[in-house]
């Protein structure tokens, strides 16, 4: 893949594509969270929530989760030889949309 035409909207697929530019053109983070608001107010609250019923621990574990998710992602995403940049922004935006598949 050559590098000027990774992490662009051909590439990466956020919650809203509404918020994407109309072109293809480089993107940036706050694009990404900005189209992922949804999911993720849904991770913080579901975090929120089990912080404080349960214990900090459970956080902890859901966030453990995320993080490994987001993890094979990018690894997944490099080993397609796809730039750091867009393996980040792919990765994350995976998790999200994965996530949010059952609502």
């Amino acid at each position: 893949m050559r590098p000027e035409h990774c992490a662009t909207r051909n590439h990466i697929e956020v919650w809203h594509e509404r918020v994407l530019p109309s072109s293809a053109e480089r993107i940036t983070l706050w694009v990404v969270l900005r189209g992922s608001l949804l999911p993720v107010l849904v991770w913080v609250g579901i975090a929120c929530f089990v912080y404080f019923l349960y214990n900090p621990v459970v956080a902890i574990v859901l966030g453990g989760l995320f993080a490994v998710a987001f993890i094979v992602g990018f690894g997944l995403r490099r080993r397609a030889r796809h730039s750091v940049r867009c393996s980040v922004y792919g990765a994350l935006c995976g998790v999200l949309d994965k996530s949010m598949a059952g609502f």
